[in-house]
């Protein structure tokens, strides 16, 4: 029972994790377009 739980756990915290990682990457990328460091790319908009 306790490794079920255990393994639930984990499953509910992985989708959170990833989808702390894809806001923390869009509002990188909403700085890096809104601050003008394209690189080498540029973003004309």
């Amino acid at each position: 029972m306790r490794r079920i739980s255990k393994s639930k756990r984990f499953y509910m915290m992985n989708p959170i994790i990833q989808f702390f990682k894809f806001i923390w990457l869009s509002l990188k990328i909403m700085i890096i377009v809104a601050g003008g460091h394209g690189g080498t790319r540029k973003v004309s908009n």
